[in-house]
C-alpha cells in the first residue's frame, strides 16, 4: 500500500510539473505575441502559414522529449530517494525486531548509501554490547540455571506423576511420567486418541473441576487453622474407568512476590502442585485379596465344623461301629479334599495377582547378568561366570522374577544334574535378546524341562507360587534348550524384549522449491463465535497451533488426500518442541511420483497407518483452544473442509497465514516462500517438506513477525485478520 500511494504521488507529481512547463511556455508564447507590432505580426503569420506542420512536428518533438527527459530523471530520482528508502526501512524493522544479524543493503543515493552504512556501523556496536551484556547476564545467572537444571532432571526422573496449575487450571509444568500417564488414561473428552496434557491446556479437560474446587477449599481450610503444610487427597476416575490417587499441595506467593518476605506474612495461594499415581492394578489386587480371604474364611468354616465333628465323634466312640467309622471317614476325606482345592484355587489366583504386580522396566544387559550371578553364587553355592555383554544393549524385564527364575533353573540343574558350575550370556538378535544359561553336560529331557517350567519356583529356600512358564509368558518370549553352536555346552534359552534409545531423526533439507500452489478457494476470514471470542485478545498473549501437511497431490477438490499431518504447540511466545503431533497417515490410494519427489513419503510408508478418519479427532483435540497458524493454510484447510462431512469434524479455528502475513509485513520484497521468509527473519530450514519440519519452521517464522505486527499498529487477533484479508494474496483465487 505504501509503495502504491508513492506510485500515484509520483506520477501526480510528474503530471503537475509537465502541465505548469506547458503553462509557462504558452504564456511566454502570449508575452511575445503581445509585444509585437501589427506588421511583425503579418510576417509571423505569414512564415508559418508556409512551414507550419514543421513549427508542429519540431514542438511536439521537443514536448516529448522534455517529457521523456524529465520521466526518466523522475524514476531515478524515485529509486534512489523513494523507493530505496521504504526497502532500507523494512530491513531495519527486521533487524531490530526479528534478525539482529541482517544488516541494511546499500541501496540507492550515495547519501543514502551512506547512511546505511553508518546504521550498519551503530548495529554491530549494538551487537557487541548486547553481546557483553549477555555475557556479563549469563554469568550472573550461572547458579541459578544451575539449580533450575538440578530441578528439571529431578523432576524427569521422578516416577511419579507431578502436574503443577495455576488457579485457572492452566498447566504451568509437568514431567515426562505425567505425560506418560494420560497418553495412557483413554480417550480424550473429544472423543479421539489419548488424553492430551500440555503447557497452557486446561486440567480440567481430563479431571472433575468440582474435585479441585473442593480440594483447593480443604487446603484453605487447613491453611486457616495454621497448617504449616496443607494439603489434600482424593481419588477419581478418569473417562477411561482408571482410578487415580491425587494429592494436592499449594503454591504460595508473599504478596507482590518478593522472596525475602517475612514468615508471618500471610501466604497466597496462586497456584497447586498435583502429584497422580494410578491405584487401578492395586485397587483390583486388594480386592482379589481380599475376596480370597473371604473365600478362604467363609467357605472353610463349614468344611472345618463338619471335619471337627466327624472327629470328635469318632474319639467320642473308639467302640463304634466299622461301618459308621467310614462314614465318618469320608466325610473328613470329603472336606479335607475341599479345603485343600480351596487353598489351591486360592494359591493360583495369588500367583495371577504376582503376575501384575511388577511392571517390566528398562536394565542394562550387564547388570542383570551380574546381578544374577551374584544371587546364584550367594544362594545356591554354585559357580557362576558371565560373558561379556555387547555395550548398550538394554533389555524391558521384571527384573525380580526373572532372576528368581534363574536362580531356579541353576538350582535345578545343580540338584538333579549335578552341575557344578554355570555360564550366562547374553546377545542381541534383531528385536529381541538371548538370554543364556549354559553348563557342561548333556541336554535335558524335554519332559524333564516341561515339569520345570510348570512347577512353582523354588531356590535357595526361597519359594513363590509363580511358575518359570507365567515368568517367561510375562515378558512376551519363549524359552527352549539346545546345544551351543560355538562351545561343546548345553543351555536353556530365553527370549526376552530390548528397549532401544530413541534419537532424534535428522531429516534431510529438501530441495528448495514450493511444493503447493497458493490457493485461496477456502475463506479463511469467516466470523464464528470462537473467533469474535479471541479476536480482541493480543497476539502475544493467544495460544497457537502450528501445524503443515503433506498429501498425494495439489488438487483437494480432484481427490487428492492428506498422507501425514505434524503439529506443534506455541504458549506464552515459546514454541513448545516436545508438544508435538508427527501422524502419516493412509490416503487408501496411490502415491504420485511427482508428489514423492518433493516429500519423501512413499507408497510402503503409509500402508497399514491410521485413515484420517482415524487421525482427525486427535489433531482436533490436539489443536483445543488454539489459533491455527500454518503457511499457506488456505491449501491445508481446504483438505480439512472437504473431510467435514465424511468425519463430522469441523475446525471453527481462527487461522493466521504467515504467506498473508509476510505480505503485510515486507510489501516490497519479491519472494514469500517460506524459505526466503525465513531466511529474511533468520530462521534456520530443517527438515523442509516434512509435514513437521514445515511446523516448526512455520512456528519459528511466526513469532518473529509478531514484533514486526506491533510496529505496524497490529496487536490484536482481530487486526492481524483483518490486515492480511486485504493484502494481495488473500485476493488470489487458483
Amino acid at each position: 500500500m505504501a509503495v502504491m500511494n508513492s506510485r500515484i504521488r509520483l506520477v501526480l507529481g510528474l503530471g503537475g510539473f509537465y502541465a505548469l512547463l506547458a503553462l509557462l511556455f504558452s504564456l511566454l508564447g502570449l508575452v511575445l505575441w503581445a509585444d509585437m507590432q501589427p506588421a511583425e505580426r503579418q510576417a509571423v503569420l505569414a512564415i508559418m502559414r508556409q512551414r507550419y506542420a514543421l513549427a508542429l512536428l519540431i514542438i511536439l518533438l521537443a514536448w516529448l522529449g522534455l517529457g521523456w527527459l524529465i520521466w526518466g530523471l523522475s524514476r531515478t530520482l524515485y529509486r534512489a530517494y523513494a523507493l530505496a528508502p521504504l526497502s532500507l526501512r523494512e530491513q531495519a524493522l527486521v533487524m531490530v525486531n526479528s534478525n539482529p544479524t541482517l544488516r541494511l543493503q546499500e541501496l540507492g543515493a550515495p547519501e543514502i548509501r551512506t547512511l546505511a552504512q553508518v546504521v550498519n556501523a551503530l548495529a554491530d556496536q549494538r551487537d557487541l554490547l548486547q553481546r557483553d551484556v549477555e555475557h556479563k547476564i549469563l554469568e550472573a545467572k550461572a547458579s541459578v540455571e544451575a539449580e533450575k537444571n538440578r530441578l528439571a532432571a529431578l523432576m524427569s526422573e521422578l516416577t511419579q506423576s507431578v502436574v503443577v496449575c495455576n488457579l485457572d487450571g492452566r498447566i504451568l509444568l509437568y514431567n515426562h511420567r505425567a505425560r506418560l500417564q494420560f497418553q495412557v488414561l483413554g480417550p480424550s473428552a473429544s472423543g479421539g486418541g489419548a488424553a492430551l496434557i500440555g503447557l497452557g491446556r486446561s486440567i480440567f479437560s481430563m479431571m472433575e473441576r468440582s474435585l479441585i474446587t473442593h480440594a483447593l477449599e480443604s487446603v484453605q481450610h487447613h491453611l486457616q487453622r495454621g497448617s504449616a503444610q496443607p494439603s489434600a487427597n482424593f481419588v477419581t476416575t478418569t473417562r477411561a474407568g482408571q482410578l487415580i490417587r491425587v494429592q494436592m499441595a499449594p503454591v504460595f506467593s508473599h504478596g507482590a512476590g518478593e522472596q525475602d518476605a517475612p514468615a508471618s506474612a500471610e501466604r497466597v495461594i496462586n497456584g497447586y502442585v498435583l502429584m497422580l499415581d494410578n491405584i487401578t492394578r492395586q485397587v483390583e489386587a486388594q480386592n482379589r485379596r481380599d475376596l480370597l480371604l473371604q473365600t478362604l474364611t467363609e467357605g472353610s468354616r463349614a468344611a472345618l465344623g463338619n471335619a471337627r465333628a466327624a472327629v470328635e465323634n469318632l474319639l467320642q466312640y473308639p467302640d463304634m461301629e466299622s461301618q459308621q467309622r467310614d462314614r465318618f471317614v469320608a466325610v473328613i476325606r470329603a472336606e479335607v479334599a475341599t479345603l485343600s482345592q480351596r487353598v489351591d484355587d486360592a494359591s493360583t489366583e495369588f500367583a495371577d495377582t504376582l503376575k501384575a504386580r511388577w511392571p517390566l522396566e528398562d536394565m542394562h544387559g550387564a547388570d542383570l547378568l551380574q546381578a544374577a550371578q551374584q544371587r546364584i553364587e550367594q544362594r545356591l553355592g554354585l559357580s557362576a561366570s558371565v560373558e561379556a555383554v555387547v555395550n548398550g544393549l538394554w533389555v524391558k524385564v521384571d527384573s525380580f522374577s526373572l532372576l528368581q527364575g534363574l536362580s531356579y533353573l541353576a538350582a535345578r540343574l545343580k540338584q538333579e544334574r549335578g552341575v557344578g558350575a554355570v555360564t550366562l550370556r547374553l546377545r542381541a538378535s534383531a528385536r529381541l535378546a538371548h538370554l543364556d544359561l549354559l553348563w557342561s553336560g548333556a541336554t535335558l529331557d524335554p519332559a524333564l524341562l516341561a515339569n520345570w517350567e510348570q512347577a512353582p519356583m523354588s531356590a535357595g529356600g526361597e519359594g513363590t507360587p509363580l511358575t518359570l512358564r507365567e515368568v517367561i509368558e510375562r515378558h512376551g518370549g519363549e524359552l527352549w534348550q539346545q546345544r551351543d553352536p560355538d562351545t561343546p555346552r548345553s543351555l536353556i534359552r530365553m527370549l526376552l524384549p530390548t528397549t532401544v534409545a530413541q534419537e532424534a531423526a535428522n531429516p534431510a533439507v529438501w530441495l528448495r522449491h514450493e511444493s503447493r500452489p497458493e490457493y485461496y478457494d477456502f475463506d479463511l476470514f469467516r466470523q464464528t463465535e470462537e473467533t469474535r471470542a479471541l479476536d480482541e485478545r493480543p497476539l502475544t498473549q493467544l495460544s497457537y497451533t502450528v501445524f503443515d501437511t503433506e498429501t498425494t497431490g495439489l488438487e483437494p477438490s480432484e481427490g487428492d488426500e492428506i498422507i501425514q499431518i505434524g503439529a506443534t504447540r506455541i504458549v506464552n511466545g515459546r514454541l513448545l518442541r516436545n508438544e508435538t503431533l508427527d501422524q502419516l497417515i493412509d490416503p487408501r490410494r496411490k502415491l504420485k511420483p511427482e508428489s514423492t519427489a518433493i516429500h519423501g513419503i512413499t507408497q510402503d510408508m503409509v500402508q497399514g497407518q491410521p485413515t484420517i478418519e482415524q487421525v482427525l479427532p486427535r489433531f482436533h483435540a490436539f489443536c483445543e483452544d488454539t489459533v491455527l497458524v500454518a503457511h499457506n493454510a488456505a491449501f491445508d484447510m481446504r483438505f480439512l473442509q472437504l473431510k467435514e462431512a465424511a468425519t463430522g469434524i469441523v475446525f471453527p479455528h481462527p487461522v493466521l497465514d504467515t504467506l498473508l502475513l509476510s505480505a503485510l509485513i515486507h510489501p516490497n520484497q519479491e519472494s514469500h516462500r517460506l524459505e526466503a521468509i525465513a531466511e529474511r527473519l533468520g530462521v534456520n530450514v530443517i527438515g523442509r517438506h516434512t509435514a513437521l519440519g514445515d511446523a516448526m519452521v512455520t512456528g519459528e517464522v511466526f513469532l518473529k513477525m509478531i514484533p514486526l505486527l506491533a510496529e505496524q499498529n497490529i496487536h490484536t487477533l482481530g487486526q492481524a485478520r483483518a490486515a492480511a484479508a486485504h493484502t494481495y494474496y488473500a485476493r488470489v483465487s487458483y
